[in-house]
């Protein structure tokens, strides 16, 4: 094949994927376009606002920022394939409840974000503190909620996960 089209294969939410993409297609596009998965959602395409988040081999990343084919090879987890397992579920029973998604447009993009914080600290033993979510999360843009209902959600189920009240 030309340089401009690759053939590629990686794993999304547990499954295979072969297909043959253009060399320019980005991650968050190959996974609205062609897999129709579109919880990955397209602000700024900068990278800067946080809804294109995706986790590639356990790692949260822009996807607006990451080609599709330097996915060959590797694991990408959507907000769909988190929320199918229910990895998130008590993040998102926490965020319904203390009306912290208002919009939604950038709730997949907080919530793979506040995971793996709530992650990092489950394996470290500590329960983030409310400066600690903000800081985590100072790289998703919401333009609804003033973030406080976000910290607050995060808050409860980081609490929560420790066993705490």
């Amino acid at each position: 094949m030309s340089g401009q089209i690759h053939d590629i294969t990686l794993t999304v939410n547990g499954q295979e994927i072969s297909e043959t993409v253009a060399a320019r297609v980005t991650i968050a596009d190959f996974l609205r376009d062609n897999l129709g998965l579109t919880g990955t959602r397209l602000g700024c395409e900068h990278g800067v606002c946080g809804t294109c988040t995706v986790r590639i081999d356990g790692v949260i990343t822009r996807g607006c920022l990451v080609l599709a084919v330097q996915c060959a090879g590797t694991r990408v987890e959507t907000i769909e394939g988190v929320s199918d397992t229910g990895e998130i579920a008590d993040l998102q029973d926490a965020f319904r409840r203390r009306n912290a998604l208002q919009c939604g447009f950038c709730t997949p993009g907080m919530l793979l974000t506040a995971q793996e914080l709530l992650t990092r600290a489950k394996d470290s033993g500590n329960v983030p503190s409310r400066e600690a979510i903000r800081e985590h999360l100072s790289g998703n843009y919401c333009r609804c909620t003033g973030y406080h209902a976000i910290v607050d959600a995060v808050e409860a189920v980081a609490q929560a996960r420790a066993g705490e009240k």
